[in-house]
């Protein structure tokens, strides 16, 4: 790589919260809208692939799994290349590789040319662009990370928005071979938004102790980091995190067939994904603006777990819709809490390992994810297939969702333990202040022996004069008391001419 900056993320840089983060803020958007829109978008293709190679549905299905697959098993993987060679140069690779696989798809002569193209060298390109964008992120906004989180997740449903109508469009004017050509050319702007990735800089030191420090040989930095599950946090977020995804991908994927079942139209049915997203690109970036606040930010796995509830209990009830209002009812309750779970998801696991901890972290998450992944969807399918009901499936989905939301809030409260609060400034003040007195006690001595005789002599005048001075109050103190005793015993006399008596007491 050259002359290439590592950005290993240990440098100890103060994330700016702005500036070139803005940039890099606009890269992970379009990155994530790319990563997640991109395998439904090429869904548009299918009918044609199905007539080209003489394949059934299920065959073509396989080359959005295998992208969904590489997209979230290849995360250890890319965690070991940011690690050695930083994100930047990842991030330009894998936009190659994203091009490249769609491109070479485009001279495929059979269904399994597709599935190594589009399946696997696509998508390994799209996880090499996914997770370093969001380590990036993640380095450059610290205060302001649940809003950049919330921004850059919006890009999923936008890019949702525009990806489908314009395969459709490709497909009608150049077939599939024209549009898998052209969204190859699309796919190099993955380039230009790694090329965002600027890696921050640490400021040049000048003290000595620092310079000293740099002389001494620094450990290697481990490629992939094992000991993120000894956090207790961080093995309770994967597991529920592992459940979620069983569920969470299955209503979105079935709701326009339950759609059609009850007798709507292709397009009627269809508008319903259309307003899922619609409600998706508003509800990321309010529910980051609301985990910024800072009381909801100490509590953000919390709001987390509520959205997943949110999310389980819209899958339950939506389970009950007989007719296409209630469907439309079902799609924006589920794009609001859709929206607050992709918002959140990442931004806890920010929160839970921190920054330096992250590349790692985050491609165990993955690679966990994926096998989820792979056995949600086709799960609910053969469910399907034996119920004939659809009521079943979202049954399914609400329930595993609502599990993982309630794994993930118990979890915390018995496991997690708050760490210990630091004294208040207050209290600060008042150690120091001990402190320094202490010192100066300490060294009053020590200044009497190093002064010689000359400090001796004028600690001597000072204790005669500190004597006498007490010598003399004490007899003023004893004059006044023996005044104030003769006063008491005088006889007082009445202006009527009774004579009394002192008190007893006195």
């Amino acid at each position: 790589m050259g002359g290439a900056v590592v950005d290993t993320g240990d440098s100890g840089v103060k994330a700016p919260d702005g500036g070139w983060g803005w940039a890099v803020l606009f890269g992970c958007f379009v990155i994530t809208g790319f990563s997640y829109a991109f395998p439904k978008a090429v869904s548009v293709f299918f009918k044609e692939l199905i007539r080209e190679f003489g394949v059934g549905y299920s065959d073509t299905a396989w080359i959005s799994s295998i992208l969904l697959a590489m997209l979230y098993g290849s995360g250890p993987l890319c965690s070991i290349l940011v690690n050695r060679f930083g994100c930047r140069p990842v991030m330009m690779v894998g936009g190659l590789f994203a091009s490249l696989g769609m491109i070479m798809a485009s001279f495929a002569t059979s269904i399994i040319h597709i599935y190594l193209c589009i399946g696997v060298i696509t998508g390994l390109g799209l996880a090499l662009n996914f997770q370093p964008s969001l380590i990036m992120l993640n380095r450059y906004f610290s205060e302001k990370r649940p809003l950049a989180n919330g921004l850059a997740a919006a890009g999923s449903p936008v890019a949702l928005c525009c990806l489908s109508p314009l395969g459709q469009v490709l497909q009608y004017k150049y077939g599939w071979r024209g549009g898998f050509l052209i969204l190859g050319g699309i796919l190099l702007n993955c380039c230009a938004c790694g090329a965002l990735m600027r890696p921050l800089k640490a400021p040049k030191k000048t003290s000595e102790v620092e310079e000293k420090k740099e002389t001494k040989p620094k450990p290697k930095a481990k490629l992939l980091d094992f000991t993120v599950f000894k956090d207790p946090g961080f093995v309770i977020y994967t597991v529920a995190a592992a459940i979620m995804v069983l569920g969470l991908f299955v209503p979105p994927v079935f709701v326009v067939s339950y759609a059609k079942e009850l007798g709507n139209e292709d397009t009627k049915s269809s508008l319903l994904l259309t307003i899922l997203g619609f409600i998706d690109i508003f509800a990321r970036p309010t529910c980051g603006i609301i985990a910024g606040l800072k009381w909801v930010r100490p509590r953000c796995v919390y709001l987390f777990s509520f959205a997943m509830i949110f999310n389980g209990t819209t899958d339950l009830v939506g389970s009950l819709a007989k007719d296409y209002p209630s469907l439309v009812v079902f799609c924006i309750f589920f794009g609001i809490s859709y929206g607050m779970v992709g918002a959140l998801q990442f931004e806890v696991l920010m929160a839970i390992v921190g920054t330096e901890k992250f590349s790692s972290a985050i491609g165990l998450v993955l690679l966990v994810e994926a096998i989820a992944v792979l056995v949600g969807p086709p799960g609910a399918g053969r469910l399907l297939d034996a119920t004939k009901n659809y009521m079943y499936v979202f049954l399914l989905a609400g329930c595993e969702v609502v599990l993982s939301a309630l794994v993930l809030c118990i979890c915390n409260l018995l496991f997690i333990k708050m760490k210990p609060q630091e004294p208040d400034p207050p209290a600060k003040m008042e150690m120091a202040i001990t402190e320094t007195e202490m010192e100066e006690l300490n060294k009053a001595p020590q200044d009497d022996q190093d002064n010689g005789g000359g400090a001796g002599e004028n600690g001597k005048k000072q204790a005669v004069e500190l004597e006498a001075t007490t010598e003399s109050d004490d007899k003023k103190v004893k004059e006044l008391d023996s005044i104030e005793l003769e006063n008491a015993s005088k006889k007082v006399t009445e202006p009527n001419g009774v004579t009394v008596e002192p008190e007893s007491s006195l």
